[in-house]
């Protein structure tokens, strides 16, 4: 089963920083994905073993959907004041889970793990 474009943007985002190198072509993104570009709020969660491991919640539509993702994506990962930073291994067995909170309700969108036990 492939992977919808905006869980491939959280798990990418969250590579970006464990690997310390940009691989997110935003452009390309914003042209092939207009939506990208629309201001929707969104909460990024990362559970492991069906336990929350990090959180983070937009309280407001500032951003465009493909910068709210990157952000919080980030946050949750590494942020959370919760939690210490995830780990390379935390994060290939995490799952992601993405809300987006449109006018016509909440979307919920839920990855599973790279990894498999």
């Amino acid at each position: 089963m492939s992977r919808s474009v905006l869980l491939q943007l959280a798990r990418d985002s969250i590579q970006e920083v464990l690997e310390a190198k940009r691989t997110i072509d935003k452009p390309a993104l914003l042209n092939e994905h207009p939506l990208l570009n629309e201001k929707i709020a969104t909460t990024v969660n990362i559970y492991i073993d069906q336990k929350l491991r990090g959180s983070f919640v937009s309280q407001d539509a500032t951003k465009s959907l493909l910068e709210d993702i990157v952000f919080n994506a980030k946050m949750s990962a590494f942020q959370d004041k919760n939690f210490t930073p995830i780990t390379t291994s935390e994060y290939l067995s995490c799952e992601i889970e993405l809300l987006l909170n449109t006018p016509d309700g909440v979307i919920s969108e839920k990855d599973p793990a790279i990894l498999k036990d």
